[in-house]
């Protein structure tokens, strides 16, 4: 725990607007707390239409300047991003860990991964491609020369979470700016610190006016995604949401990273030991707050009880607490609501059968990762995202039925399979319809410059700098006759 005299010395975060190059402050503010402790870490403004259109404006003449930037110069200004981020890294982390109730090991680590996302996107600027279309294919066009080319797409519109907010605006902000375009960014209300700490980097390491804006608070958003100088949009979090932006950005192109119920097997002929450690480790860790979190682990009847016992000591071993002290693994959820709306889920599963076999315990926003067998698949905690520290573990018989049953659910983010079977592993990703299938890993693991995503409710598009930057430039033909 920390002492009264170390929490008094912690510095309230006065996060800003950047518009057009210039920080703005704003009549409104929000407070932002800590989830554990309930104190104030700083505050947020409260962006207002005004701001929206003086931010949009700035990307419009932003983008005209990204457009005209050189491949090598965008390549170097991500480069000397990544410097800055990587030398504030402590800084930005710890406020994370305040403002979320993240546990501070894996904050930093967020933030080093930020840095080497926007390393991946340098590298990517550079690779941008088009190609020669052979028009001699037909006798229309024999004798004429067809080359395609990328183009960025202009201004971005990007809406970030509140469960990674530096690495998930870093996957919007690089690939836009690899691109060559602008892009003005929302984060969540409930994480703007950190963000505007690595907006303050990204500043300080030197960007044309206009080329990155930010702005705070939900109720620009439906503005901000329908207005007509926004050419693309990009947004992680619920699915609810996800729809709603689908069905009002007109005929905008969108990439929606949404959400998932974290289907992992572990066959007969896997490594127990090391499924139920990762099972247990990337369902509880984070407290559950990732879109790909282990939620659901199916394990073949014939080594079930040997595996629950595997995961039930695993689960014991992880240690639940206050989120700056090194020695705990897991802080809180992002506030008492949410806390309160998984420990809910769990208590309904338990009413309906299911058996608790550890965890579940709440005090305020910090609950106990919680582990039930017998659970059915018509239970919510079963069938609908948890967002939270829950695993449930479930026997089958006929591990092509549970593949059916995943491709035939609503969700399609991320599903991890442990097996020594190859033929088992390309069974598994010719049939389960998921954006990813992770062999001898769970559905939470993630490399930064992989494709992610998902299909189905579970989103459109990929992120990962390659992939993002394809979707965030346009395709144009030029023929020569």
């Amino acid at each position: 725990m920390m002492s009264e005299a170390t929490k008094a010395q912690e510095t309230l975060i006065h996060a800003r607007a950047l518009i057009g190059g210039q920080w703005r402050d704003s009549e409104a503010r929000a407070s932002v707390c800590d989830p554990y402790r309930g104190v104030a870490v700083g505050s947020a403004p409260v962006s207002t239409l005004q701001d929206l259109d003086d931010a949009l404006e700035a990307a419009v003449s932003g983008s005209r300047i990204m457009a005209r930037m050189p491949a090598y110069e965008r390549a170097a200004m991500l480069r000397r991003i990544a410097a800055e981020v990587t030398r504030s890294a402590p800084m930005i982390g710890r406020v994370m860990a305040r403002e979320t109730g993240k546990a501070l090991a894996d904050c930093v680590t967020e933030v080093a991964r930020s840095a080497d996302t926007l390393l991946l996107c340098a590298e990517e600027a550079v690779r941008i491609e088009g190609e020669h279309v052979p028009m001699d294919a037909s006798a229309i066009g024999a004798g004429k020369l067809g080359l395609c080319l990328r183009f960025p797409v202009g201004v971005v519109a990007a809406i970030t979470p509140f469960n990674a907010p530096v690495n998930l605006a870093a996957h919007k902000l690089g690939p836009a700016l690899a691109a060559g375009n602008a892009i003005v960014i929302k984060p969540s209300p409930k994480a703007p610190l950190s963000f505007h700490l690595f907006i303050e980097a990204v500043v300080a390491a030197g960007i044309p006016d206009g080329a990155v804006g930010s702005l705070f608070g939900d109720a620009i958003a439906p503005q901000m995604i329908a207005d007509p100088r926004v050419d693309f949009v990009s947004f992680t979090g619920s699915i609810p949401v996800g729809k709603i932006i689908k069905a009002n950005v007109g005929m905008k192109r969108v990439a929606l990273e949404l959400g998932g119920v974290g289907p992992s097997f572990v066959h007969h002929d896997a490594d127990l030991a090391a499924a139920a450690k990762a099972c247990a480790r990337n369902g509880l860790l984070l407290a559950g707050q990732s879109c790909i979190s282990v939620q659901n682990v199916f394990v073949a009847r014939s080594v079930f009880d040997r595996f629950m016992a595997l995961i039930e000591d695993e689960v014991r071993a992880i240690r639940f607490g206050d989120p700056l002290d090194p020695a705990m693994d897991v802080g809180t959820l992002i506030d008492d609501g949410a806390a309160q709306r998984v420990c809910s889920m769990i208590e309904a599963a338990v009413a309906s059968g299911a058996r608790l076999i550890h965890g579940g315990q709440r005090e305020g926003a910090l609950l106990q990762g919680a582990l039930l067998a017998q659970v059915d698949p018509a239970m919510d905690i079963v069938r609908d995202e948890v967002f939270g520290p829950t695993v449930t573990v479930q026997p089958y018989d006929d591990i092509a039925e549970e593949f059916a049953r995943i491709s035939a659910s609503p969700y399609g983010l991320q599903c991890g399979l442990f097996t020594n079977s190859l033929d088992l592993a390309m069974q598994a990703y010719r049939t389960i319809r998921t954006g990813g299938v992770i062999i001898n890993a769970t559905s939470r693991w993630r490399s930064d410059q992989m494709p992610y995503g998902g299909v189905k409710d579970s989103g459109i598009g990929r992120e990962g700098p390659k992939y993002a930057i394809r979707d965030m430039t346009e395709e144009r033909l030029l023929v020569i006759n």
